[in-house]
């Protein structure tokens, strides 16, 4: 599966899965009144998840790769001519 085909819902959804996972790990404790389940967050919250993932999917989507970089020349490697 490429970058492209995954959705900031999906994202969004992965992301409180694993912060529900590794808080206990990063002294966040467990909090019993939190909901568990990604169906029962509220709303405002699954939407500020998923505006959040589709930030990183943009950020990923944008960082230059070896191919963008193979047409420009290594720091003193350019050749200058007139």
């Amino acid at each position: 599966m490429s970058i492209q085909e995954v959705s900031p819902e999906k994202l969004g959804e992965l992301f409180h899965h694993y912060r529900q996972i590794l808080a206990p790990d990063f002294g966040g404790g467990t909090n019993s009144a939190a909901p568990e389940a990604w169906d029962e967050l509220p709303r405002e919250e699954k939407g500020l998840i998923v505006a959040a993932g589709r930030l990183a999917l943009l950020e990923i989507a944008s960082l230059p790769t070896e191919d963008s970089r193979r047409y420009y020349a290594k720091p003193g490697e350019a050749e200058w001519g007139c």
